[in-house]
This record gives C-alpha cells, sequence and structure tokens, in this order.
C-alpha cells in the first residue's frame, strides 16, 4: 500500500496570492510592532488574518475613543481637552485590544521559533515556482533596500516587490486613506510656500498620527522578508543541487588543491 507523504511542517508556501512563509522572530521586536500598531506583529509573523482584524480594530476603536487626539492634547501640555475629548467605554476596549496584540504575537512568535527550528530539522523540499490561472510566484534573489525604499516612497510597494499581493494592496489603500483624511500633501504644500500656520491648520492630527508606525512597520516587514527570501532561495538550490548532483562522484578540484 503506496503512502502519500506530505512535510509535516514547510518553510515556505507559494500560492496565487504570493509567498507565506515562516522564519524566526525575536519575540520582543514582535511585541514592541504590536505596541507601536495592533496588528503588526502578526503580519510579521504573516499571520495575515489575525493581523488585518487587529489593524482594522486599532483604527475603528481608536477613531471612536479619540486615543490619538487625547495623546496630540496631552503632548501639547493641554490636559483638560485630552480628558474632556476622550471617550471612557471605547477607550477601555482599546485597552483591550492593545494589550491583547502584544501577548498574543509574543506568544506566537515563541511558538512559531518552535516551528520554524523543527522545519529546519526536516528540511522538506522547498516549491520554487507557482504557475497559476491569475499569477505568477517564484523563489528569486532580492535586494532588502530596494524593499525598505519602495515602502518608505509607498507603503505596500515593499510588499508587492516580495510577492505580497493582498497585503501590498491593502497597505498601499490604507495609506491612501492616511493621506486623504491627514491632508497630509496639502499641508506639505502650504508648508514648501513658507505658510507655516496654515500648514499647522490644514492637517488632521488624530488621521496623522496613524502615519509614522504604519510607514516604519511596512519598511522593517519589506527589509526582513526579503532577506528571508533570499536566505528561501538559496536553501531551495542547494536542496536541487544535492538531490541532483549528491550521489555523483565528479569533483572540479582534487582534494589536494582544496585547503
Amino acid at each position: 500500500m503506496s503512502v502519500f507523504k506530505q512535510p509535516r511542517r514547510r518553510r515556505a508556501h507559494l500560492s496565487g496570492s504570493g509567498i507565506t512563509h515562516i522564519q524566526w522572530h525575536n519575540p520582543y521586536m514582535v511585541a514592541w510592532w504590536s505596541a507601536a500598531f495592533p496588528g503588526f506583529g502578526h503580519l510579521i509573523l504573516n499571520q495575515y488574518v489575525r493581523g488585518v482584524l487587529l489593524t482594522l480594530s486599532e483604527v475603528l476603536v481608536n477613531t471612536l475613543a479619540h486615543i490619538n487626539d487625547a495623546m496630540v492634547y496631552s503632548f501639547t501640555g493641554r490636559f483638560e481637552l485630552a480628558i474632556e475629548v476622550l471617550e471612557p467605554r471605547w477607550a477601555y476596549a482599546y485597552l483591550l485590544i492593545y494589550m491583547l496584540a502584544m501577548w498574543d504575537s509574543y506568544r506566537s512568535a515563541l511558538q512559531n521559533n518552535a516551528h520554524v527550528q523543527l522545519a529546519e530539522l526536516e528540511n522538506a523540499r522547498l516549491q520554487p515556482f507557482y504557475l497559476g490561472k491569475m499569477e505568477l510566484h517564484y523563489l528569486e534573489r532580492k535586494s532588502p533596500w530596494k524593499a525598505a525604499i519602495f515602502s518608505f516612497a509607498f507603503p505596500g510597494y515593499g510588499q508587492l516587490y516580495n510577492h505580497r499581493v493582498g497585503l501590498g494592496f491593502y497597505g498601499m489603500g490604507w495609506w491612501l486613506i492616511y493621506l486623504t483624511f491627514s491632508h497630509f500633501y496639502t499641508a506639505l504644500l502650504r508648508l514648501t510656500q513658507g505658510q507655516v500656520a496654515e500648514s499647522t491648520l490644514t492637517l488632521n492630527a488624530h488621521w496623522l498620527m496613524f502615519m509614522p508606525s504604519v510607514i516604519g512597520g511596512s519598511i522593517y516587514h519589506a527589509f526582513d522578508t526579503a532577506i528571508e527570501h533570499n536566505r528561501l532561495f538559496k536553501v531551495e538550490q542547494l536542496q536541487y543541487f544535492r538531490e541532483k548532483y549528491g550521489s555523483s562522484r565528479v569533483t572540479i578540484f582534487s582534494e589536494n588543491r582544496v585547503k
């Protein structure tokens, strides 16, 4: 009786939506990105459903609780206005989401690292190429710096460069929302024209507060993913050549010449 063997743990999976992989992460770094923007830690771990739902919850509950507005008033010393604008019911919900995102991403990172070690020991054959009806994906050498620069220019571009189609367009869509509601480009134009006061009044602080974490998280994710894709590319090449030429006795250099 033939038994169809499947690898118990794979390090990467190529599909129509892109390249999904597991890699070792510092749990504290993952938790830190969850603190910067709930859901980002899960996106770094390639847990996209949880990550997307948590990021949506962050934007929605933060807006209802006026967290960003209260933070801006606190930073400028207007504590009475910060207390007045804060909505307690939604603020408590935001605190629960915030703590849950940090704890779950840290816990998931620990489990992820254990599975990474087991997957490397199993050394299952990597799939280097995917050809579907609507999309083409493959392992290739990438430039981490290009991925970072693309994400800096417009968050989401770096993810597209790394063959994460859904995440890339998700990031690009939200970045357009942040730009639109924060009036960032209009304020920047007035600032370059020397209209400092008008530029400040144009900005919407609530939506502007989301943007530093978003662009920072996008840059880090794109840079880190490109590095891991390069490693997976090398591993797949090594697996292929070992399978094809591992039993060959042909040598290029004699043992005496190899030092």
